[in-house]
């Protein structure tokens, strides 16, 4: 990975590499950067097999550390800066963190966590190329740990490539968090691989994507859907000039079909993405230039990857016929090599990663993702899939965002409720979206409860926490 990016400081030393704030880099200051930190931790006894935890908001030392940790033969962890201090020790004592690093604004936070967990070294080693460790966002239970090789990044890097088609002349606007694989690897890495440069962001704020994508004519972003809520609730969104956007990414969860509609609205193609922190995380993708044609669609198998959509409940290994829903199941070679600390081959079904989401896909092979196997909800005997409700709640007057959970019913085993947000100032009505359900639904997917909330319980990426939101409404009283 360090020599990709080496190969490519070769070949344009002067180019701007970075831009962050007011510095403006090139690769070779971010690999000088890099070099130096390899030289302090060699200082500090690290090396080969240290497993090295950063604690910080988007940065070029981050990139840095990264690389850092390549050239070194250990193990970046980076983590969730957003976590209490509790959690972040918990995730450190499990890593087995040799040493933890940060930056100067969460000086505070790191201490706290070392005060907690000191860092111990190593409680099981790191396999030679082994580079990166992030823990999953853990929206179904506790955070695990994906093992990244060096080699599958490399493979991750040529298959983003590959689907965007990114050249020098592209302009990177890149405002998630690099702790997770998508803000990491879908277009920060990639980008700098090939000499476009990268305008990152410490931290996501709608006015400033705005006006970033504006002034710096930036050509490409990647977002997840509560962020792409936050610049269409902009109020400078109807006016924002985007016109060098060649494409957009999104990613992360289910795209709820409107939001990718407003943005082909403004000529802006929104090209899905799918994939995990096990998966590297480029599986499946639209590319640009399919994706006004493949709205709802999170696109067709990279090259390179092998995709099984999965009989859940039949025989190991059987395959679901066009258009019925199964879960996906990928072999690629981006995939983590395994989870830290449990058995080897743990979340693999004879060697196809088995990813726990459901989906179908058309004659063609346009792969649509229908929601995760434990959200799906049996009601009496029938399958009840959330995204097909929360699609059309989303269109609903007023509606900010919606989520349907199941929960426990002694007739039907279990029933859907829905809960929604309400845009700022707007006020839903309930029961008129109980009419417009009458027609659109079948009467055994029409929510039991639906709940107005002022928010939702999410991830660090935006997603809904379905297991918390499934505890809060526990604590309601029945409606």
């Amino acid at each position: 990975m360090y020599d990709r990016l080496r190969a490519q400081a070769t070949r344009a030393p002067a180019a701007l590499a970075l831009q962050a704030g007011e510095r403006s880099l090139t690769l070779p200051d971010l690999l000088s950067l890099a070099d130096r930190m390899v030289a302090q931790w060699q200082a500090e006894g690290l090396g080969p097999g240290s497993f090295i935890g950063w604690l910080g908001h988007n940065s070029p030392e981050m990139l840095a550390a990264l690389l850092a940790c390549a050239q070194l033969g250990a193990v970046f962890v980076p983590l969730n800066w957003r976590l209490a201090a509790p959690e972040l020790a918990a995730i450190t004592t499990h890593a087995g963190l040799s040493a933890l690093k940060h930056t100067p604004e969460l000086a505070g936070l790191s201490g706290e966590v070392a005060a907690l967990a000191p860092p111990a070294g190593p409680i099981e080693p790191a396999q030679p190329g082994d580079v990166l460790l992030v823990y999953t966002s853990g929206t179904t239970g506790e955070p695990k740990g994906a093992m990244h090789s060096q080699a599958g990044m490399v493979a991750n890097l040529d298959i983003a490539l590959a689907v965007q088609g990114l050249t020098p002349a592209d302009r990177v606007l890149a405002v998630l968090p690099l702790f997770h694989v998508g803000g990491l690897c879908i277009q920060v890495l990639p980008a700098l691989a090939v000499g476009a440069p990268v305008h990152l962001h410490a931290r996501f704020d709608p006015a400033a994507w705005l006006h970033d994508v504006a002034a710096w004519r930036a050509t490409t972003s990647l977002l997840v859907p509560a962020v792409m809520q936050a610049i269409l609730a902009h109020p400078g969104w109807p006016s924002a000039d985007l016109s060098s956007l060649r494409f957009l990414n999104s990613g992360s969860a289910i795209v709820p079909v409107a939001l990718i509609e407003a943005f082909h609205a403004r000529g802006v193609p929104m090209a899905q993405v799918y994939g995990s922190t096990e998966t590297g995380p480029f599986s499946i993708a639209l590319k640009p230039d399919e994706a006004l044609a493949q709205v709802g669609s999170v696109g067709r198998p990279a090259l390179g990857v092998w995709l099984k959509l999965a009989n859940a409940s039949g025989a190991s290994g059987t395959e679901v016929p066009a258009s019925e829903v199964g879960e996906i199941q990928l072999r690629a070679p981006n995939l983590m090599r395994g989870y830290h600390r449990l058995p080897a081959g743990s979340g693999f079904i004879d060697g196809w990663f088995a990813t726990g989401d459901l989906a179908c896909a058309d004659a063609e092979g346009w792969v649509t993702v229908v929601g995760r196997s434990k959200d799906m909800i049996i009601s009496g005997g029938e399958n009840i899939y959330p995204p097909e409700i929360e699609n059309l709640a989303a269109t609903w007057p007023g509606v900010a965002e919606a989520a349907v959970v199941g929960l426990p019913d002694a007739r039907w085993g279990e029933v859907p409720v829905l809960v929604l947000t309400a845009r700022a100032g707007a006020v839903v009505d309930v029961d008129a979206l109980r009419q417009h359900f009458n027609a659109r639904l079948a009467r055994f997917k029409h929510p039991r409860r639906i709940v107005l909330v002022d928010q939702m319980p999410r991830t660090a990426l935006g997603k809904v926490q379905k297991a918390a939101l499934r505890a809060q409404l526990g604590d309601l009283p029945p409606g």
